[in-house]
Protein backbone atom coordinates (compact mmCIF):
# COMPACT_ATOMS: atom_id res chain seq x y z
CA UNK A 1 0.00 0.00 0.00
CA UNK A 2 2.78 2.33 0.57
CA UNK A 3 2.35 5.35 2.23
CA UNK A 4 -1.18 6.60 2.82
CA UNK A 5 -2.09 10.17 3.61
CA UNK A 6 -5.87 10.80 4.88
CA UNK A 7 -7.41 13.91 4.52
CA UNK A 8 -10.67 15.66 5.20
CA UNK A 9 -12.56 15.09 2.13
CA UNK A 10 -15.07 18.21 2.59
CA UNK A 11 -12.26 21.19 3.07
CA UNK A 12 -11.39 22.57 0.43
CA UNK A 13 -7.73 23.46 1.77
CA UNK A 14 -7.00 19.60 2.37
CA UNK A 15 -8.14 19.23 -1.37
CA UNK A 16 -6.17 21.94 -2.05
CA UNK A 17 -3.48 20.39 0.29
CA UNK A 18 -3.77 16.52 -1.42
CA UNK A 19 -3.51 18.21 -5.27
CA UNK A 20 -0.62 20.08 -4.27
CA UNK A 21 0.84 16.62 -3.23
CA UNK A 22 0.04 14.94 -6.26
CA UNK A 23 1.67 17.77 -8.42
CA UNK A 24 5.00 17.64 -6.70
CA UNK A 25 5.07 13.35 -5.82
CA UNK A 26 6.31 12.40 -9.91
CA UNK A 27 7.63 9.05 -7.87
CA UNK A 28 3.50 8.80 -6.61
CA UNK A 29 5.25 7.68 -2.61
CA UNK A 30 1.85 8.55 -1.73
CA UNK A 31 -1.75 7.41 -2.42
CA UNK A 32 -4.73 8.98 -0.63
CA UNK A 33 -8.26 8.32 1.53
CA UNK A 34 -10.30 10.75 2.73
CA UNK A 35 -11.04 10.16 6.60
CA UNK A 36 -14.76 9.58 5.77
CA UNK A 37 -14.35 6.90 3.33
CA UNK A 38 -14.63 3.66 4.43
CA UNK A 39 -10.82 3.08 3.81
CA UNK A 40 -10.00 6.12 5.71
CA UNK A 41 -12.04 5.12 8.81
CA UNK A 42 -10.33 1.27 8.38
CA UNK A 43 -7.26 2.85 8.31
CA UNK A 44 -7.43 5.20 11.04
CA UNK A 45 -8.81 2.38 13.22
CA UNK A 46 -6.01 0.08 12.45
CA UNK A 47 -3.37 2.68 13.01
CA UNK A 48 -4.70 3.76 16.78
CA UNK A 49 -5.59 6.78 16.20
CA UNK A 50 -8.40 7.74 17.73
CA UNK A 51 -12.03 8.15 15.97
CA UNK A 52 -13.18 11.42 14.57
CA UNK A 53 -9.50 13.05 14.97
CA UNK A 54 -9.98 15.92 12.38
CA UNK A 55 -5.84 16.45 11.06
CA UNK A 56 -3.90 15.04 7.75
CA UNK A 57 -2.56 11.64 8.98
CA UNK A 58 0.26 9.95 7.17
CA UNK A 59 0.01 6.12 7.70
CA UNK A 60 3.85 4.38 6.95
CA UNK A 61 4.41 1.57 5.35
CA UNK A 62 5.30 0.35 8.25
CA UNK A 63 1.89 0.67 9.92
CA UNK A 64 3.09 3.68 11.90
CA UNK A 65 1.27 6.73 12.17
CA UNK A 66 1.91 10.79 12.66
CA UNK A 67 -0.47 13.60 12.72
CA UNK A 68 -0.74 17.19 12.58
CA UNK A 69 3.35 18.96 11.90
CA UNK A 70 4.97 15.40 11.74
CA UNK A 71 2.37 14.45 8.90
CA UNK A 72 3.11 17.64 6.93
CA UNK A 73 6.75 17.61 7.49
CA UNK A 74 7.27 13.80 6.59
CA UNK A 75 5.09 14.59 3.83
CA UNK A 76 6.94 17.68 2.04
CA UNK A 77 10.44 15.94 2.90
CA UNK A 78 9.24 12.96 0.06
CA UNK A 79 8.57 15.89 -2.30
CA UNK A 80 10.59 17.20 -4.98
CA UNK A 81 12.66 20.40 -4.44
CA UNK A 82 12.34 23.13 -3.07
CA UNK A 83 9.61 21.38 -1.03
CA UNK A 84 11.76 18.73 0.71
CA UNK A 85 13.82 21.60 2.21
CA UNK A 86 11.02 22.27 4.36
CA UNK A 87 11.61 19.11 6.68
CA UNK A 88 14.24 21.05 8.44
CA UNK A 89 11.36 22.78 10.66
CA UNK A 90 11.46 19.11 12.21
CA UNK A 91 13.83 20.66 14.15
CA UNK A 92 11.11 23.30 15.81
CA UNK A 93 9.56 21.57 19.34
CA UNK A 94 6.57 20.05 17.94
CA UNK A 95 4.56 21.60 20.80
CA UNK A 96 5.42 25.01 18.79
CA UNK A 97 4.88 23.62 15.38
CA UNK A 98 1.52 21.74 16.10
CA UNK A 99 0.32 25.08 17.46
CA UNK A 100 0.52 27.22 13.91
CA UNK A 101 -0.97 23.82 12.63
CA UNK A 102 -3.89 23.64 14.60
CA UNK A 103 -4.59 27.41 14.34
CA UNK A 104 -5.19 26.69 10.17
CA UNK A 105 -7.25 23.32 11.16
CA UNK A 106 -9.23 25.55 13.23
CA UNK A 107 -9.66 28.60 10.90
CA UNK A 108 -9.21 26.20 7.52
CA UNK A 109 -12.91 25.95 6.94
CA UNK A 110 -13.70 29.38 7.62
CA UNK A 111 -10.98 30.71 5.76
CA UNK A 112 -11.55 28.14 2.66
CA UNK A 113 -14.87 27.09 2.83
CA UNK A 114 -16.53 23.20 2.83
CA UNK A 115 -17.80 21.04 0.19
CA UNK A 116 -21.06 19.20 0.21
CA UNK A 117 -19.18 15.94 -0.37
CA UNK A 118 -15.62 14.68 -1.38
CA UNK A 119 -14.16 15.60 -4.90
CA UNK A 120 -14.07 12.96 -7.03
CA UNK A 121 -10.64 12.47 -8.79
CA UNK A 122 -9.69 12.58 -12.25
CA UNK A 123 -9.03 9.52 -13.98
CA UNK A 124 -5.30 9.67 -13.85
CA UNK A 125 -5.77 9.94 -10.36
CA UNK A 126 -8.08 7.75 -8.98
CA UNK A 127 -5.02 4.82 -9.09
CA UNK A 128 -3.65 6.97 -5.99
CA UNK A 129 -6.85 6.93 -3.93
CA UNK A 130 -7.69 3.87 -2.06
CA UNK A 131 -11.73 4.84 -1.77
CA UNK A 132 -12.49 4.28 -5.28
Amino acid sequence: MGKVVLFDGECNFCDGSVQFIIKRDPDKVFSFASLQSEEGKRLVEKSGIPLGTDSMILVEEDGSSHMKSGAALRIVRELRRPWNLLWVFILIPYPLRDGVYNIIARNRIKWFGKRAACRVPTAEERERFLDY
